[in-house]
């Protein structure tokens, strides 16, 4: 009997070890078994994701020479492509041809191309696929003809950040109208310069020192529609409830100080490592998609907002992969409450390895 009762308590310790074992090392799921080669294959696609404050805001008089030194280190990160926060000519195209289920979105996030289109009398697709022919062709520097060409077919495409990389990559005495550049497309890339937005303060100059062609739109408002209806004084109501948080109330007063530093002349470079930290992004979640997330509000606008979010977010993340294709190296420029995100889901790709941008921002 006593043999039985030491052989009984031996299973059952194996059987205790056993199970703990399991649930320490649970079997991988499938796509591991692609992570595993990838990662066995090595030299994956790097991704830098670089959350930015929205630079609209910034005095019309801002000396942009300020942003020199954040230039210089991302620079030396050597990217293939930039990505950036703004929708493709595509998409708002698409978005206008259905304003009904995506009421002012276009009027509020999209360039008009419609002075480049009539001027050239072109069409968006036309005018893609023209630009796409051009850079079809490896050329170590493109004729000042050739870019002007180019500048007047992005902003046709509706694609102005690209149409600025292109004017700006012209000696400024090329910077001129043409039969391909009418004067009215040269007023608009003037009117596009002067703008603020870190587009066109960060990621344009970037490209061009890198001699890059173009820059990437991968932003999209398609996933607005992923709330679902909404009763819009109930969902303002309730959101201002939401964001009503100790959490936000600590962002509006950091963001406060760094305006006064930004404004007392501080460098910008370490504004860039405060919201690329790990502390500024836990911050942002806790003050916003955390609280919406777990809002128990009868009018269920949490979710919707989280919806929406989460939607946007992914479709981002896939235009980025998209421009990563078989392996470019990527930056991508975005408001800085998007960084988890684009983070997470990039990070959950087989072929793509998350840059260190604190790192290449250094102390």
């Amino acid at each position: 009997m006593s043999h039985f009762r030491l052989t009984f308590q031996a299973v059952a310790i194996v059987a205790s070890l056993c199970s703990q074992a399991c649930l320490a090392a649970p079997a991988p799921s499938p796509v591991e078994i692609a992570d595993a080669a990838a990662l066995q294959r090595g030299d994956r696609s790097e991704v830098l994701v670089l959350g930015t404050a929205h630079l609209s805001y910034l005095p019309a008089d801002f000396d942009r020479t300020r942003f020199d030194p954040l230039l210089a280190r991302l620079a030396t990160w050597a990217p293939q492509a930039i990505a950036v926060e703004a929708m493709s000519g595509a998409q708002c195209d698409y978005l206008r041809t259905y304003e009904f289920a995506y009421p002012g979105v276009a009027a509020n996030y999209c360039f008009d191309p419609a002075p480049a289109r009539e001027a050239l009398g072109l069409t968006g697709p036309e005018a893609e696929k023209a630009y796409s022919e051009i850079l079809a062709q490896p050329a170590q520097d493109r004729a000042p003809e050739v870019r002007r060409r180019l500048a007047g077919l992005f902003l046709a495409a509706g694609e102005a950040d690209s149409a600025l990389v292109q004017w700006l990559r012209l000696p400024p005495a090329e910077r001129h109208a043409d039969a391909s550049l009418p004067q009215v497309l040269v007023d608009l890339l003037g009117k596009r310069m002067a703008s603020r937005n870190e587009n066109v303060t960060i990621a344009a100059p970037l490209a061009v020192r890198l001699g890059l062609e173009r820059v990437f739109p991968v932003d999209d408002h398609t996933g607005e529609a992923a709330s679902g209806p909404v009763d819009e004084k109930v969902y303002g109501e309730d959101m201002g409830k939401i964001w009503d948080n100790p959490a936000v109330k600590e962002r509006a007063a950091e963001h406060e100080r760094w305006e006064k530093s930004i404004a007392d002349g501080g460098p910008l470079i370490d504004w860039y490592r405060a919201l690329n930290s790990l502390e500024s992004q836990r911050a942002a979640v806790t003050s916003d998609f955390a609280a919406a997330a777990g809002s128990k509000l009868p009018g269920n606008s949490g979710r919707a907002y989280l919806a929406y979010w989460e939607t946007r977010n992914l479709r981002m993340a896939a235009n980025i992969r998209e421009v990563v294709g078989p392996g470019r190296r990527v930056l991508t420029i975005v408001g800085a409450s998007h960084k988890p995100y684009y983070e997470r889901y990039l990070g959950m790709t087989s072929d793509i390895k998350i840059g260190d941008v604190e790192a290449v921002l250094g102390d």
